[in-house]
């Protein structure tokens, strides 16, 4: 396990990984050390390794993509992490990066970052790592908003772009010439002029 040196994720797209390590660059003996590791993991196809970048390409199976990124981040000894799967999780990742830059050059900053990673690790403990801070605090604020507001304050916009939807699929299937609001179904007929 890697857990004393630090690694970057340069670039990342399914099935490869470049990873920047500033101590190897130079170290070759560093970089094989890395790939003899790392080439272990399931799904790993082939470990590329530049000593003069200090950096390495990951190359795997996209089928055994979820296996190896946990493995990735258990050999990296926890200094790897995954991508964002979608929106909610690349926007707490970006939160987090600032908060850990902020952490490294402001005392304060590294007080509430830990007391929040606290807080999150108790939740996720409490929770058997179903529920983490960020439901929590999405939860929290549409409960908030909720109760401000007031649930009868206005018709919510899922209901009016339900029922704007649910007009125009019976407008759109109604056949030509037959009047929606006629409750005989009779056809409509038009006087065309003799």
């Amino acid at each position: 396990m890697m857990t004393n040196v630090k690694l970057q994720v340069a670039h990342q797209v399914p099935g490869r990984v470049r990873m920047k390590i500033p101590s190897a660059k130079g170290n070759l003996e560093l970089l094989e050390e890395m790939k003899q590791t790392l080439s272990v993991i399931p799904g790993i196809e082939e470990v590329i390794i530049n000593p003069a970048t200090g950096s390495l390409v990951l190359h795997y199976d996209t089928d055994q993509h979820d296996e190896f990124h946990g493995h990735l981040e258990h050999h990296t000894g926890g200094h790897y992490r995954p991508p964002p799967s979608n929106e909610i999780d690349a926007l707490a990742s970006k939160i987090q990066q600032e908060a850990e830059f902020l952490a490294e050059n402001s005392h304060a900053a590294r007080v509430v970052v830990d007391f929040f990673k606290q807080v999150d690790q108790q939740i996720k403990k409490g929770s058997h790592n179903t529920v983490d801070l960020k439901i929590v605090l999405a939860v929290g604020i549409a409960s908030i908003t909720i109760m401000e507001v007031g649930a009868n304050a206005a018709t919510p916009v899922w209901v009016t772009l339900a029922m704007f939807g649910l007009n125009h699929l019976i407008a759109a299937n109604t056949p030509e010439g037959v009047d929606p609001d006629d409750e005989t179904g009779d056809a409509v007929t038009a006087n065309a002029p003799a």
